[in-house]
């Protein structure tokens, strides 16, 4: 696939709480708006239980989480949930997942610690075995450097679905990780506090060269799971409403999100390509002093304006497919 082909049409998703009182009532109206897809992250609460809700109280809209961390479970576990959660919503459940950082997974989730890269390479390829298995039956034969999937018996076999071909999308922030999904995966989700030009620039060349580099470029013939069907979902912040003044209340909420985003190193990479270390260095400082309503002062307008889509509710379709174009194909 060369870089000039078109990619899908962009699509629109949005995020929700993943609270079992509010998630159906969410669900049920982001159908109704039009949304092409739901997804919920694993912060304060489970991500997979509130899908099953969303998937009993919707009929069209994709589901998915946004990300579930991968490590705290086994390929096992992580197959019986997107497993059920795909027969159930009838092929609507897409696999969003993530590694989160050494510290997190050894001192919060009580996880011992390896090269994330090739263990995330390894668990996706035991998952995609184990599915295989259940849906063929046939006998499981998975040997990896990390894991592991060679028994099984007929009474934990939960037997075939109608849409076997799970998606699985992969957190992404650095040339590396977008490059593993390329290769392995069926696209990235990149988090909000990456520019739109960071995600045309860097993240979807990467995505891109992975896939070449993996044989799934398209070339000698298409195949499911090929480059042309890769996904790239996330980037960039909205800021929307019914008139101008809303939308420049939104801005500014947008503005104190994005500067406390700013200063972790997950957005080193965006810092040095858009030549803000010095002012990134400025922004750690007040933040070490715990001087956290001083950052947004520190985002002009030309910085917020690198990551955020803004209009009235009008305006926002051709300023979000203008802003938008090259770099992702979901906002």
């Amino acid at each position: 696939m060369s870089r000039s082909d078109h990619p899908p049409p962009m699509r629109v998703g949005g995020t929700a709480a993943a609270e079992l009182s509010t998630i159906a009532r969410a669900a049920r109206d982001a159908e109704a708006l039009g949304f092409d897809s739901l997804s919920v992250g694993e912060t304060t609460h489970h991500p997979f239980l509130p899908l099953a809700l969303a998937a009993e109280h919707t009929s069209s809209i994709a589901l998915g989480t946004a990300v579930a961390i991968a490590f705290p479970r086994s390929p096992h576990i992580m197959a019986n949930l997107a497993w059920d959660l795909a027969g159930y919503s009838g092929g609507r459940f897409v696999l969003g997942l993530g590694t989160q950082v050494k510290s997190h997974n050894e001192r919060r989730f009580s996880v011992p610690w390896a090269p994330p890269g090739p263990r995330l390479a390894d668990y996706i390829a035991c998952l995609r075995a184990i599915w295989e298995s259940w849906q063929h039956g046939t006998r499981p034969a998975y040997a990896g450097e990390f894991y592991q999937y060679r028994l099984t018996a007929p009474a934990f076999n939960p037997g075939p679905i109608a849409h076997p071909r799970i998606p699985i999308l992969i957190s992404a922030v650095t040339p590396f990780t977008a490059r593993l999904a390329g290769s392995i995966a069926d696209g990235a989700i990149v988090p909000q506090a990456v520019s739109f030009r960071y995600a045309r620039e860097v993240i979807r060349p990467a995505l891109l060269d992975g896939a070449g580099a993996a044989g799934r470029d398209g070339r000698g013939g298409a195949r499911e799971g090929d480059a042309r069907h890769l996904q790239l979902r996330g980037a960039g912040y909205v800021a929307t409403g019914p008139d101008e003044r809303t939308v420049a209340t939104e801005r500014e909420r947008v503005r104190d999100e994005l500067a406390r985003a700013l200063v972790t190193r997950a957005a080193a990479g965006v810092v040095r390509l858009h030549a803000w270390e010095a002012r990134a260095e400025r922004m750690r400082r007040l933040a070490g002093r715990g001087r956290w309503d001083e950052l947004s002062a520190e985002v002009s307008d030309e910085m917020l304006d690198e990551f955020c889509v803004a209009g009235t509710w009008e305006e926002l379709p051709a300023v979000a497919a203008a802003r938008c174009a090259g770099a992702v194909t979901q906002l």
